[in-house]
């Protein structure tokens, strides 16, 4: 995955915003909340952070493309990073990122759901 496929992707999904910060991020949120945060990682390779259920955060920490999310894992929430690209396929991660959507729209209040036509 590259960061235009990346964002493509996003922009596809229901009700999605974007914008660039903290640092150049992606960053990518549905009814206002973040649901995915894409850019660069230390080592130049693309990196994408989404929010993920506990039993995929346990499966997903010990993946070879993977890890906790920097600065949001430490701080108790389920958010992985996928940062390498070595065995992940695009596919796979486009579904942890269509399952963080959905995990995030859950959360949101019924009538903001409704109004976005996330119901």
């Amino acid at each position: 995955m590259t960061p235009e496929s990346c964002n493509a992707f996003c922009a596809g999904l229901s009700a999605t915003s974007h914008v660039v910060q903290w640092g150049g991020s992606d960053v990518w949120k549905v009814g206002g909340k973040v649901f995915a945060v894409a850019g660069w990682g230390k080592d130049d390779h693309f990196a994408v952070s989404f929010k993920v259920s506990e039993l995929a955060f346990e499966v997903l920490s010990d993946h070879p493309d993977c890890r906790p999310a920097p600065y949001l894992a430490s701080r108790g929430m389920k958010w992985i990073q996928y940062y390498r690209g070595d065995v992940m396929e695009d596919g796979e991660l486009e579904d942890l990122i269509r399952q963080s959507h959905t995990i995030v729209a859950a959360g949101l209040p019924k009538k903001t759901r409704v109004s976005l036509g996330l119901t």
